[in-house]
């Protein structure tokens, strides 16, 4: 898609957006650049929502505006290394992603911030830097202990390292079905587990394991800045009819 393509598409699907959820937003910006982020050249800024809130006389604040700007050259660069890259898709995504984050700063939600976060700690792991181990929890929460963080799901499971033991396979459920992989040798303190299901190939699952852990020795690990023991590990999965977990 050229740049003069793109600015038109960008302008059409700004335009079908109802006014009620424009309000507010003085405008969308197009720049031609890319914007890599500051310390990973590899991933880019798709679009960005610059909010700033007006005060008025009572010194609190009147109203708030914003502005979102897409670059073209995130779009193109991030196309070049991906064959099924969608344009139209990535654009409606971007538009609409930055555009919850004018209305969820209205009414001081932050989820949108924390799911950044987690896709940015996400994208050092999987370049094998230093991560929070505990980012897949800023992820959107769509089920009891279920997170998703863009194509993937995280479903976390908390384990006493006695009955981890105990166990020869580990069970979770997944859209009303079963499954269950082999018990790894090791739980660790936080350990991914990145599972293979047949006949799923739009969502990774990573199924994580943390160790419950007493609170003393919490207080004692903390105290001693003990860091944590964090695992990454590959498995395929069955269906079960049941689940395994005692």
């Amino acid at each position: 898609m050229t740049y003069e393509q793109f600015v038109e598409a960008a302008h059409s699907m700004w335009d079908d957006v109802p006014a009620r959820y424009r309000a507010g937003v003085d405008g969308l910006v197009v720049r031609r650049e890319a914007e890599a982020h500051p310390d990973h050249d590899d991933y880019f800024t798709m679009g960005t929502c610059h909010t700033e809130p007006y005060l008025s006389g009572y010194g609190g604040p009147d109203s708030t505006r914003s502005i979102l700007t897409l670059f073209y050259g995130s779009f193109r660069s991030v196309s070049a290394s991906d064959p099924d890259f969608s344009w139209e898709g990535e654009l409606r995504e971007t538009i609409t992603h930055e555009l919850r984050h004018h209305l969820e700063f209205l009414v001081e939600d932050e989820t949108l911030d924390r799911v950044d976060y987690a896709m940015e700690q996400a994208h050092r792991r999987g370049k094998g830097l230093d991560f929070d181990p505990w980012y897949f929890r800023s992820g959107l929460r769509v089920g009891p202990d279920v997170y998703s963080i863009e194509q993937d799901l995280y479903l976390e499971q908390r384990w006493e390292s006695g009955d981890f033991a105990a166990q020869e396979r580990l069970a979770f459920e997944l859209e009303g079905r079963w499954w269950a992989i082999p018990r790894p040798s090791d739980l660790g303190d936080v350990h991914f587990v990145s599972v293979a299901l047949a006949a799923r190939t739009q969502e990774t699952v990573q199924l994580v394991l943390v160790k419950e852990t007493p609170l003393w020795d919490r207080i004692r690990h903390f105290r001693k800045r003990r860091p944590l023991h964090v695992l990454e590990t590959e498995s395929n999965a069955v269906v079960v009819d049941g689940s395994l977990r005692s």
